[in-house]
């Protein structure tokens, strides 16, 4: 065989090595997340996000620390969505832990703490992304579909320079804070959070109202909005003549600092 011939013949395996990489890539089928979070409430509506992002599929849930090590033996998961207050273990402990373990699912972080030294720790430990408590699907998904994007341009081989690295680093940050819904500010969701979490009894809209100083319509947007967020919850209150109130209520244990 000449030279010329054999260096054709490698050229040829090489691109079908390259094109069957690709197909890998595109046949992997959507990104699985398995959710970690121990308030059961947020759990659900954690698994519901997901499974209203295209490209993700939330293959389980758990509640402990325990829970998360197991699923993680039995089934492959690309992504934790990780509370970092757990019952039995910090979550940043418990990234470490499976990082030692030889689990290199990446991690989305999410925490009510603002501490940047936590921040700090979790990049170390496959931490890609915080989303911080209360929030909204619409944060959540923001912060799947970078994940994507960034998925997907770090698995695309070598970079062709420094630019390419950047452009890939780059897709996990966000432009800016993430927005409330239109007509909601950030200081009244915190006055509405603080006075929703010390009502052990809950509080309709009225009563929001009269604690934060805002109308009653007003109150009930901000409330709605914490209900969609998985941080509240509501029931009717009966016992009253004509249509019966909705009372709102803190769901427990998502008042913790994470």
């Amino acid at each position: 065989m000449t030279g010329q011939a054999s260096r054709g013949r490698r050229g040829d395996q090489e691109n079908r090595g390259k094109q069957g990489d690709r197909k890998d890539r595109e046949d992997q089928g959507p990104i699985r997340v398995l959710v970690v979070e121990d308030d059961p409430v947020a759990a659900d509506a954690h698994v519901m996000y997901v499974g209203r992002v295209p490209g993700f599929v939330a293959v389980g849930k758990a509640h402990t620390g325990v829970e998360a090590r197991r699923a993680l033996e039995r089934m492959p998961v690309d992504l934790l969505l990780l509370d970092l207050h757990l019952p039995d273990v910090h979550g940043l402990h418990l990234a470490r832990t499976l990082r030692a373990a030889g689990h290199h699912a990446d991690v989305i972080a999410v925490t009510s703490a603002r501490d940047l030294a936590v921040v700090r720790e979790g990049v170390s430990l496959g931490v890609v992304q915080y989303v911080l408590k209360p929030f909204t699907f619409a944060t959540l998904r923001d912060r799947l579909v970078r994940y994507a994007e960034f998925r997907a341009a770090a698995g695309a081989g070598e970079a062709s320079g420094q630019d390419e690295v950047d452009r890939a680093l780059a897709v996990l940050r966000a432009p800016g804070p993430a927005a409330l819904p239109k007509g909601l500010s950030a200081p009244t969701l915190e006055r509405v959070t603080v006075a929703l979490r010390e009502a052990e009894e809950g509080l309709t809209a009225a009563g929001v109202a009269q604690a934060v100083g805002i109308s009653r319509i007003t109150a009930r947007r901000y409330l709605e909005h914490l209900v969609e967020a998985g941080r509240a919850e509501r029931r009717p209150l009966y016992g009253q003549v004509g249509r019966p109130e909705l009372v709102y209520r803190w769901v427990s244990g998502a008042g913790r600092r994470r």
